[in-house]
């Protein structure tokens, strides 16, 4: 979800905005811990709403670095409520709110720590509607260093233009618009009116309803978007140039692609653009149909390294050119329309399934363009950076942090790596049909995507788990519980003697691990079944053994394990 990827020093560097002016400084105005928590256990109150709809009015001001909006939230209460709690961070004071087109005194509404507490004219019974409009603006919060954290991007261009995006993932939508802020709180849908200077313009979610000129001079962008993801709701501003071209995919539908990029930047723009159909046709062709193909597959150049918002993914990768032919930054945010935007994780716990899935898609794309040994050098650079510190999962509902924050006590990186190496190791054990048929599944529900057939769904590891013992017809809870609810890597251990290679799986937790492990005996390569967790075949004495020859198990690796100590050594 964030691609908030992990990356060195100078690519860090690398992010800085092309040119200094006078912004508020970063990390201000200050959060409160109640903006700064995106997730976790869902106030009862809130837990009543059914989001139906947003209708969210932006006006953004670069010079003074301020915004102003008006929001009319629809909801359906699914059970009583004498009060409405809407998330919005108190950097952005409401001036005015209304209820069911009933305007409210200033006494009825509060907001001292970022959780807005609007007490009901009337008590509204299980299936009563509430439309709250809401008018706020200030100064939003801005971002220290996006996307690794949140909030506004205030940059300017070469030739010194505004150039402005947003970023919500890890502190939430509640940065810039009152929302629910936890997974399961994506409205029905959403309509963006977004009002910029006179020749910025302001790409975002959804499909272009038309632009509007204001008197004075300014443009109003007018988007709407269906079953958006809270966080990925994103304001984009700047002298943009634009791409276009209609793709005919293999399910038959046409989907409008759309790159908006700087003015300068046209040839390497083009090279990015020329990228999107091949990315394209491989996310179809081994998950499924592209979730917002009636909306757009829509890429922003934006002033930080990316993030998947629905639709108009960030990009800020500088173009970069590497080994696997394609752009990782690029080809990443894009894989989350599947992995975050059309399945999204009901609870941060399951966070893995955006980030795990999404990392693995890459050496998967290696594979699908230059083949085995593309696939191998990625898998094993990604085994690298493993950690194994804390199971990627923890079986209760926690915020985005406590996941994405290793010094919040969360698995941090793995949800990444580790998640992807599981997932490899998962392939190579059931095979490649089990595997997508039990993706599939997971992604849209139901074993037969077609356009128009699904909608944007919430999944988890429990219903993942279910989906691999359907597809398989085996049961592979044994997999899952050491790989995700341990820390620890099983490890393989060997005995040879008197002609014969005895094998044995030491799994953290001490449950049962039947996981096959190929041999190599000299040029002679045999699959142990290890049933029980043990396994033993004939070898020469004299044979040269290369356990798992072909790395597809994820596992205690000696080498790996002294590298990564030999490391933390140097730099203490």
């Amino acid at each position: 979800m964030k691609c908030r990827h992990f990356f060195t020093t100078a690519a860090l560097a690398a992010l800085c905005p092309l040119t200094a002016h006078a912004v508020p400084d970063k990390g201000k105005p200050e959060l409160t811990a109640q903006t700064m928590r995106s997730g976790g256990p869902i106030n009862p109150e809130q837990a009543s709403l059914r989001f139906d709809h947003a209708d969210l009015a932006f006006e953004v001001f670069p010079d003074s670095e301020t915004i102003k909006g008006v929001a009319t939230l629809d909801f359906t209460a699914t059970g009583s409520l004498n009060r409405l709690l809407i998330d919005l961070d108190r950097n952005l004071p409401v001036s005015a709110v209304s209820i069911n087109g009933k305007a409210l005194r200033p006494a009825a509404w509060t907001n001292p720590e970022g959780k807005l507490a609007i007490t009901l004219p009337r008590h509204i019974a299980k299936g009563g509607t509430i439309r709250a409009k809401i008018t706020y603006g200030g100064t939003p919060h801005v971002a220290v260093r996006a996307p690794w954290d949140d909030g506004m991007v205030w940059a300017r261009t070469p030739d010194g233009q505004p150039w402005i995006a947003t970023t919500a993932e890890g502190y939430g939508c509640d940065l810039f618009w009152p929302c629910l802020d936890f997974p399961t709180g994506e409205p029905g849908s959403v309509d963006l009116h977004i009002t910029v200077p006179a020749g910025l313009k302001a790409p975002s979610n959804g499909v272009l309803k038309g632009v509007d000129t204001l008197p004075d001079g300014r443009t109003r962008w007018n988007w709407h978007a269906k079953h958006p993801n809270t966080y990925a709701i994103a304001l984009n501003i700047g002298p943009y140039k634009e791409l276009h071209a209609t793709y005919h995919s293999r399910y038959g539908n046409d989907i409008p692609l759309y790159y908006w990029y700087l003015p300068g930047e046209e040839e390497a723009a083009k090279d990015l653009f020329a990228e999107f159909a091949p990315t394209l046709d491989f996310y179809e062709s081994k998950i499924g149909p592209y979730p917002f193909g009636d909306e757009k597959m829509g890429v922003v150049h934006t002033p930080y390294l990316g993030m998947e918002h629905q639709t108009i993914n960030g990009y800020g990768n500088h173009y970069k050119k590497t080994p696997s032919g394609f752009d990782e930054i690029f080809q990443h945010e894009f894989g989350h329309e599947w992995f975050a935007n059309q399945l999204t994780a009901a609870n941060w716990d399951d966070y893995w399934l955006h980030e795990g899935f999404e990392e693995y898609m890459q050496p998967l794309y290696g594979l699908w363009l230059q083949g085995q040994a593309r696939y191998d050098a990625m898998m094993l650079d990604q085994r690298n950076r493993i950690v194994n510190k804390v199971p990627m999962v923890r079986g209760r509902v926690i915020t985005e942090e406590e996941v994405y924050e290793a010094k919040d006590g969360g698995p941090g990186q793995d949800i990444y790596f580790k998640g992807a190496w599981m997932l490899h190791t998962l392939r190579n054990l059931i095979g490649d049909k089990d595997f997508y048929a039990a993706t599939r599944l997971e992604v849209y529900g139901r074993p037969d995507p077609k356009p128009g057939n699904f909608t944007p769904r919430y999944g988890s590891t429990d219903e993942f788990v279910r989906n691999v013992n359907r597809v398989t017809g085996k049961d592979y809870g044994w997999f899952f519980n050491v790989y995700l609810k341990q820390a620890a890597l099983p490890e393989l251990q060997q005995h040879r003697g008197n002609g014969r290679l005895d094998l044995s799986w030491k799994v953290p937790g001490g449950g049962p691990f039947p996981m096959p492990v190929e041999v190599q005996a000299g040029d002679r390569f045999e699959t142990v079944p290890m049933t029980d967790g043990h396994g033993s075949i004939a070898v020469p004495d004299d044979a040269h053994i290369v356990l798992d020859p072909h790395a597809r198990i994820l596992k205690v690796e000696p080498a790996v394990e002294a590298a990564k100590a030999w490391e933390a050594e140097q730099q203490q």
